[in-house]
């Protein structure tokens, strides 16, 4: 941890050299913030009108930054008094702002170096010489408004990198340019997957290739959560206003809901599934025999996301979760976490993700619930996540204000981090003061259960970008929209072709023949680069005499090709779709 506050430290140094470079560059120009964040720092300003800043500016930006550092200037730290404070930020606006929302008696901190000054808590390296002039890098612009406020001003926001060492400034642009390659919506285009509509944003239109992957994905997931022992339920996608008032979602979460009128009555098509999940739930009456009771629900939520924080189909309005609430004891509790935890250990094995990372996040200052409740919870969840071999994070505080909860991470090929998973524990939903759902306990008596909100993969829309990305498109033989191509080497083989794929179709396995006049190398050399097929199954004389195949692995598989009975091929694809993983 150490480490990586000394590199913050590092990056927040480095935003105020670029500060000071900035206002020599570019004199008149009025400066904001500039934090760091992970991996580098932003600074915001607002420039003079007559200079219209570009990304072509950042060479010389970093240039002036190179020579402040070279100067080995010492940070210095000062205290000062609200009033000294105003004098000597006269003119930033910015900053002037800052100090009049401080309490008079704050004691109030600035930094300087060379002849820049900043109001800044910091803390701060003690002298530029300790920021690698060659491991920092300007990367891009972006507009921010003042405070995040859409009615303030709108400033200039310059990113930049910032590491410790040159190299690892190299390691990162060298992942970055990968990553753009791997970009999702770029792949999406190439291998026909879906599209965005401007005029629909936030919402995915799913072609074949891509629809194919996707419901794949869930019918896996169905057979998963029903080995598991969960049933499958499905609510409706708009609901009543007087159901999210009860629920707490109207006063808490309104203006991310769409909202309808009809009749007379207000309804929201549903941005979440568990009130759904409730009204099931106390549709009878139920018993603690009943419990625990596990419901799945791939449900279509909506939310009314910000234009511009839309992502692809890694950030949508529009999007369906596996999604389920487990009804269930106290004494239920831990095993039931346990469970979940080996589950979403197995799902996340099968689509080859093996590193992951658990948050275990405690009680917040702002809670429900009394402190006993708390620690017993707390004390299940870990002896859960020990029981299902998982390791955890502690998150002290980060809770949510009814219960614990474990967020679950995991790794792709170039070392980002998605969370995905979760489980939470919740004692307010089904509570008197909320949804009021009860069960008959062993002493004849009505109880509340406790609610688990669980999912796994989490958004089957974003979690199929993370796929994406991760394979480069080139997906494991199990999901690929199509598992294996017949390549006839000449239209005379067009009839043993047709054969052979009608064969795989009867199997179940995604396929397609090729029977157009281009020659066999420019459709394996499409189907290798558009489709990224597993396997091509290339038939001439031979294969038509021996009723046989000869089978071209992906590129990406360590075999090149040999040769298979049609019986043999589709007995190999069947064991791999059962084994799942990545190998092909």
């Amino acid at each position: 941890m150490a480490v990586q506050q000394d590199l913050q430290t590092i990056r927040h140094s480095c935003a105020h050299v670029m500060a000071e470079a900035v206002l020599r560059l570019y004199p008149g120009t009025k400066i904001a913030i500039g934090p760091a964040i992970e991996n580098g720092f932003y600074y915001d300003f607002e420039f003079p009108k007559d200079v219209k800043l570009s990304e072509t500016d950042f060479p010389a930006i970093e240039k002036e930054m190179r020579r402040i550092i070279a100067g080995n200037f010492d940070f210095t730290r000062t205290e000062v008094t609200k009033t000294e404070a105003l004098k000597l930020f006269a003119g930033q606006e910015y900053k002037i702002e800052l100090i009049n929302d401080l309490p008079e008696d704050a004691t109030i901190t600035t930094y300087q170096q060379d002849d820049f000054l900043d109001l800044c808590r910091g803390p701060h390296v003690n002298n530029t010489k300790e920021i690698n002039g060659q491991a920092f890098k300007l990367n891009k612009i972006a507009g921010a408004y003042w405070r995040g406020d859409s009615n303030r001003t709108m400033l200039t926001r310059i990113y930049a990198l910032c590491f410790a060492k040159p190299n690892d400034l190299k390691d990162y642009l060298a992942m970055l340019a990968e990553a753009e390659k791997r970009d999702h919506r770029k792949i999406g285009v190439e291998m026909d997957l879906f599209h965005l509509d401007p005029e629909d944003p936030g919402q995915i239109f799913w072609h074949p290739n891509g629809w194919t992957i996707y419901t794949v994905m869930q019918n896996y997931m169905r057979k998963m959560v029903k080995r598991d022992g969960y049933l499958e339920v499905n609510t409706p996608a708009i609901m009543p206003k007087s159901l999210w008032e009860r629920s707490g979602h109207w006063g808490h979460y309104q203006q991310n809901m769409f909202i309808t009128e009809s009749e007379k009555r207000m309804f929201a098509i549903k941005p979440m599934n568990c009130p759904g999940a409730i009204e099931i739930f106390k549709n009878r009456q139920r018993s603690y025999k009943d419990l625990p009771l596990r419901l799945a629900e791939f449900g279509h939520d909506v939310r009314n996301e910000p234009s511009g924080t839309l992502h692809g189909v890694m950030r949508i309005r529009g999007f369906v979760q596996d999604d389920a609430h487990i009804f269930c004891t106290e004494d239920q509790l831990g095993s039931e976490v346990a469970k979940f935890c080996k589950l979403l250990k197995n799902v996340y094995h099968d689509f080859g993700f093996d590193n992951l990372v658990v948050k275990f996040s405690t009680m917040p200052e702002d809670h429900v619930g009394d402190l006993a409740t708390w620690e017993r919870a707390e004390k299940q969840l870990s002896d859960a996540c020990h029981d299902a071999g998982l390791e955890y994070e502690l998150q002290p505080g980060e809770g949510a204000f009814y219960g614990p909860k474990l967020e679950f991470k995991l790794y792709d090929c170039l070392g980002r981090e998605w969370q995905c998973g979760t489980i939470q524990v919740d004692y307010q939903l089904p509570s008197a003061e909320r949804l009021d759902a009860t069960y008959i306990g062993a002493d004849n008596q009505k109880h509340h259960p406790i609610m688990l909100h669980r999912a796994v993969l989490g958004s089957f829309e974003r979690f199929f970008g993370i796929l994406v990305e991760n394979f480069a498109g080139a997906f494991p033989a199990w999901l690929a929209f199509e598992q294996a191509a017949v390549v006839p080497v000449s239209s005379e083989f067009d009839d043993y072709a047709k054969e052979v794929y009608e064969k795989l179709l009867n199997a179940d396995i995604r396929a397609n023949v090729y029977l157009d006049d281009e020659n066999m190398k420019a459709k394996i050399k499409k189907i290798s680069t558009e489709h990224k097929t597993p396997y091509i199954l290339v038939v001439g004389q031979k294969e038509k005499e021996d009723g046989t195949v000869c089978v071209r692995y992906r590129f990406s598989s360590g075999k090149q090709q040999e040769t298979k009975s049609v019986k043999d091929f589709i007995a190999y694809v069947e064991k791999k779709n059962e084994e799942k993983g990545t190998s092909i």
